[in-house]
């Protein structure tokens, strides 16, 4: 075990207290904008064990990390997950972690919510972007919407907060925005709009799918009051309250007005990769110094590598003249 214990400055002296770890490249979902429909998953020797997992949350947790999210793919497909959850679930117990949340489907939550909420996960991000039954299938290319409510129930039982994550699709789904907004005040869940991102080789044009959250809000405000908020959860997120549902209503917009001034999170893939930015190709590779020694002083050295490289931001970019500027790897590969 290393003995360090300082805070992650990165080079803008913005503290990096939010990881957001994926567990796995699968997922039981093909949505349209995170992935190709024939994908080639990573072989079990290359992904990281649960164990490894741990040591690498708690390494971070060491250094000043407080919230964790566990990501995916899917996260829920991840075979004996609830032992990582729970282990974690141990770290908020001894007051070293704040909070452990997940970013689901909800395909597999029928099953898990209750078991969560037990692990010590308080509140869920749920992707959903269509609650029409035909065209949910069109979007995943192979997901049930009845399967998803079914989970939602049971998160409801479980008195996990819930919080739905919608990317918003140019003449996919921005017809649905509205009635999305008001399912989610009904149900009193807060709902957060997403830019659609250059992320990975998929089938469709990104710049046909791309609708920007501007617009959108401009829209909006033609039909509901939207009072601005200083709510933060930790993410990117910057909210209004809906004052016709009471519900929040957050905007995600790293391409029309980019939030990377106050990032203070990093992703770890499941095969250890640090990413400091997810519009970025930089990364530090953590396997090698998981595996090369049961002690923490190589871990931690690549940790502190790799904080000292966190650029300023990223530099996405979509357009119609086929200026495009992104990152090969896709979405699940890099964690939500």
């Amino acid at each position: 075990m290393s003995s360090i214990s300082r805070p992650l400055v990165d080079p803008f002296g913005r503290h990096v207290e939010y990881l957001r770890l994926s567990v796995t490249d699968r997922c039981d979902f093909r949505c349209l904008y995170c992935m190709a429909e024939d994908m080639v998953f990573l072989p079990k020797r290359d992904v990281l064990t649960l164990e490894e997992l741990r040591r690498l949350s708690r390494a971070f947790i060491r250094r000043g990390v407080r919230k964790i999210r566990i990501t995916g793919g899917e996260p829920l497909v991840r075979r004996d997950i609830l032992w990582l959850f729970n282990a974690l679930g141990a770290e908020i117990d001894a007051g070293a972690l704040d909070e452990l949340t997940l970013t689901t489907n909800a395909s597999q939550l029928s099953r898990f919510a209750h078991d969560l909420k037990a692990a010590g996960v308080r509140r869920i991000n749920v992707s959903l972007d269509s609650l029409d039954p035909d065209r949910f299938r069109a979007l995943t290319r192979r997901g049930e919407l009845k399967t998803v409510l079914e989970g939602l129930d049971a998160a409801d039982a479980a008195d996990l907060a819930v919080k739905i994550n919608m990317v918003a699709i140019k003449g996919g789904n921005e017809d649905e925005i509205e009635p999305m907004i008001r399912w989610c005040g009904a149900r009193g869940y807060d709902l957060t709009l997403i830019e659609t991102m250059p992320l990975g080789a998929v089938d469709v044009d990104r710049h046909t799918q791309f609708l920007p959250l501007s617009e959108v809000r401009r829209r909006l405000e033609q039909n509901w009051t939207l009072v601005d908020s200083d709510h933060r959860t930790g993410g990117p997120a910057r909210y209004v309250t809906v004052a016709e549902t009471g519900q929040r209503l957050g905007f995600i917009t790293p391409l029309t007005n980019n939030f990377c001034e106050g990032c203070n999170r990093v992703r770890v893939t499941c095969t250890g990769r640090i990413y400091m930015c997810l519009g970025q190709e930089d990364y530090v590779d953590l396997r090698a110094p998981l595996r090369q020694s049961g002690a923490d002083e190589l871990l931690d050295a690549a940790i502190e590598r790799a904080i000292g490289r966190k650029p300023q931001g990223h530099d996405f970019m979509i357009s119609a003249q086929g200026g495009n500027r992104g990152v090969a790897r896709y979405m699940s590969t890099t964690g939500g």
